[in-house]
């Protein structure tokens, strides 16, 4: 397997942290925010937690379908259930294991330690998908934690922008301790964080692990 040419045909970043991956016949977002008018329908979407950059209604309306099924963190159902409403709801914690509809998925916890913006207590998540044979983590909203210090995944799609998760030095440490085929920076540029972030966090990485810019 071409490992480069896999992982590009089949993830893409549309903006921040809103991620699309094409599997097995199957369309998966997370996270989907600020999306293209033509943006095509989901099989599943995942949301890390109810922030509206992560939580957006009227783009999962852009690509809601009778069968699109949510997978989301049980402690923003409420928060979330006009919008999914009539939809298969898949309601998880953190640091648990599901499949969906084929899909295998781990929940990885995402919080902030000492910041305010995402407690622990909250119960919001990051994911680990197994696709193609890999394992693609999208941490979601999240501090270098000793949880997703202890992920192991081909591909790392991690936050870089500061302020309201780890910042560049942070993330490229967590990305030399958890080694990655590819890591993948995103949560900056647009909402969060200056475009200039990635050049902090690329020239610290491993030489030996691919970073690809996608914002």
């Amino acid at each position: 397997m071409n490992f480069e040419n896999e992982y590009l045909n089949m993830i893409s970043v549309n903006k921040h942290s809103s991620v699309r991956i094409q599997t097995g016949g199957k369309v998966l977002y997370v996270d989907p925010f600020e999306l293209p008018g033509k943006a095509e329908a989901a099989d599943v979407i995942f949301l890390t937690h109810s922030h509206f950059d992560h939580f957006s209604p009227k783009d999962i309306e852009k690509i809601c379908k009778a069968e699109t099924v949510f997978v989301l963190p049980a402690s923003i159902a409420a928060d979330t259930a006009q919008t999914t409403n009539g939809h298969r709801v898949v309601a998880v914690k953190p640091s648990a294991r599901g499949e969906i509809d084929g899909i295998c998925f781990e929940t990885i916890p995402a919080y902030n330690p000492f910041k305010p913006f995402h407690p622990r207590k909250n119960d919001w998540v990051g994911y680990v998908l197994c696709v193609n044979g890999l394992r693609v983590y999208i941490a979601g909203d999240t501090d270098a934690t000793e949880e997703a210090a202890a992920v192991s995944c081909d591909i790392a799609m991690l936050p870089i922008g500061g302020k309201y998760t780890m910042d560049g030095p942070e993330a490229a440490a967590l990305t030399n301790r958890i080694r990655p085929k590819v890591v993948i920076p995103i949560h900056y540029g647009s909402v969060a964080g200056s475009k200039h972030e990635f050049e902090a966090f690329a020239e610290l990485v491993d030489p030996s692990i691919q970073v690809h810019q996608v914002i």
